[in-house]
């Protein structure tokens, strides 16, 4: 089970966070591309990048962002608010850390975190304000059982 689902069963509070790290590739582009429908020259032409004055054709910028997803999949948190400010362009091959930090939670379980995103040279690529709503305790009974059944949902 990973750590991020065992926390979640046991109950988030203010102060904890979570890191996931993940190289991006041509081909996750490609992929992301078919399904979102964005074909921005961006990420495919080298000619279309240059003249943006990039380094070269760059990952989706939503592909990236989409990192805290597997954080707040596994925490079975209800994203309700998520505001980007994308910084530096991600590059194919290059490895992002993704880390989310929990810094407000109410009587109800709503939320509020943080998210910061470095390349592999400890650059910040992107930042994130979130908020959602934690799972309670029925929630949390109900993970616990699902690792307890082989949670198919729980790959990593």
């Amino acid at each position: 089970m990973s750590a991020i689902r065992q926390k979640a069963i046991g109950g988030i509070k203010v102060g904890d966070s979570f890191t996931v790290k993940r190289t991006f590739t041509e081909t996750d582009t490609i992929k992301f591309a078919e399904i979102t429908r964005d074909y921005n020259p961006v990420h495919f032409d080298d000619r279309f990048a240059a003249v943006k004055k990039l380094n070269g054709r760059i990952c989706h910028g939503l592909l990236v962002a989409g990192m805290l997803t597997e954080i707040g999949g596994q925490c079975g948190w209800l994203a309700s608010v998520m505001n980007f400010r994308f910084k530096k362009p991600v590059y194919f091959g290059d490895t992002i850390e993704c880390k989310l930090t929990i810094f407000e939670i109410d009587e109800k379980g709503r939320s509020r975190a943080a998210a910061v995103y470095q390349n592999q040279d400890g650059v910040i690529v992107l930042e994130a304000d979130l908020e959602g709503i934690l799972p309670g305790v029925a929630e949390r009974e109900v993970l616990s059982a699902m690792v307890r059944q082989a949670d198919p949902t729980n790959k990593f």
